[in-house]
């Protein structure tokens, strides 16, 4: 293949327009992307002025413009290319690139052109700008919606500031409280207890039952009074801090029983507490007195939640992984949809009924349990009673 034909292949096969005319605007050729493009006929063209290509002003300047440049050879287009706007046959205008090269060819001046139609890529960039208009009201929408809404966060947390702000010092009042209340109330507590204990002495001699009788109710009053006084004791020094675990070195089973036979003597008549121990080790390392707390509030919970002629089981235990204190009685049992709150300060069970109590025995144990790096669980139904299990890591 001749030059001359490998060049006529590659115009009628380009995919862009090409338009060859001569010195004064006259069409020469145009390739068929050309003759698609303008949608014309190539023998529509060839013949007619470049400008019939044209939109209004361009297609008045045009024979203008070539004249100015064969006199001054400043390019405008020729050499260099601009976006112009073409029109089609059926009037339509369309937005194309042009690029137009001088050729010198026998002895003549050619001006070729080369035009790509930028149709497509107009509504692309419309598109385009469409979408970025969009993004930038959202953005705004959103730079909006995120700005009233840290706004109103900030004002959530100012309210919230001056809300902890309040709990606090209620808190501190109320500790406060507990202390002065619990000090204060034990010296007449003290003066009633042993008026009491001094009546039932002075009393012997007359042999009176009723006296007995009542002075028994004041003691047993005033005891009730000193155990609700420690318990208000004991939070306000969990709340504030003061209480800490002091760990000692103690035989568990002479610990366990000397538990037992003290609780044996608040005991209904016919209540009866067996103490076991299970294993072979006796020694442990926590707490004693922590751990004796909470040994006492568990028993005295099932003293007073279960029936007069029961027994109550003590358990402790050294495996080689634990140590384990439990507690079961056979008592009227924790409803199953209020177990969730057993540990709570002040919940006691609906079906407590007129049975006396602070609510604060059980939130202390799982307190103390957690000074003592332990867990404090349990299980209640109606037939098989309660289950309380104070679980410590050996270490």
């Amino acid at each position: 293949m001749n030059n001359a034909a490998l060049l006529y292949a590659l115009v009628q096969n380009a995919l862009d327009g090409i338009i060859t005319i001569d010195e004064i605007g006259t069409i020469e050729t145009i390739n068929p992307a050309g003759c698609i493009l303008f949608d014309y006929l190539e023998e529509e063209v060839v013949g007619q002025n470049i400008s019939m290509l044209m939109p209004s002003p361009d297609r008045d300047r045009h024979d203008a413009y070539l004249s100015s440049y064969k006199t001054s050879r400043k390019p405008g287009i020729i050499g260099i290319g601009r976006q112009l706007t073409g029109l089609r046959k059926g009037g339509y205008e369309f937005p194309m690139k042009l690029g137009v090269s001088e050729v010198q060819y026998s002895g003549r001046t050619i001006y070729a052109g080369f035009i790509h139609d930028q149709s497509q890529q107009k509504v692309d960039e419309e598109r385009f700008k469409d979408y970025a208009s969009h993004l930038e009201e959202l953005v705004e929408e959103r730079t909006k919606s995120l700005n009233d809404t840290i706004f109103a966060l900030e004002k959530a947390k100012e309210k919230v500031s001056i809300s902890l702000e309040k709990e606090k010092e209620l808190n501190k009042l109320k500790n406060r409280f507990l202390s002065m209340a619990s000090h204060e109330f034990r010296t007449p507590l003290s003066t009633v207890q042993l008026s009491a204990s001094l009546i039932e002495k002075y009393a012997e001699a007359f042999q009176s039952e009723p006296i007995n009788k009542h002075v028994g109710k004041i003691k047993n009053s005033v005891m009730s009074l000193t155990a609700i006084l420690n318990d208000f004791l004991y939070v306000e020094k969990l709340e504030t801090g003061k209480m800490k675990a002091s760990f000692t070195c103690f035989d568990l089973v002479k610990f366990g029983e000397g538990i037992a036979e003290e609780m044996q003597l608040l005991a209904k008549p016919s209540q009866k507490i067996v103490c076991k121990h299970v294993g072979i080790q006796t020694m442990i390392y926590l707490d004693a007195n922590l751990l004796k707390n909470c040994a006492i509030n568990l028993i005295t919970n099932a003293i007073k939640y279960s029936g007069d002629s029961c027994c109550i089981d003590f358990t402790t235990e050294i495996s080689d992984t634990s140590y384990i204190l439990s507690v079961h009685d056979d008592g009227i049992g924790i409803p199953l949809e209020e177990q969730k709150h057993l540990f709570q300060a002040f919940f006691r069970a609906h079906n407590t009924g007129s049975i006396p109590g602070t609510g604060l025995g059980l939130n202390i144990v799982s307190r103390y349990v957690s000074l003592m790096n332990g867990t404090a669980d349990f299980k209640s139904n109606k037939q098989e009673g309660t289950l309380f299990t104070l679980t410590f890591s050996i270490s």
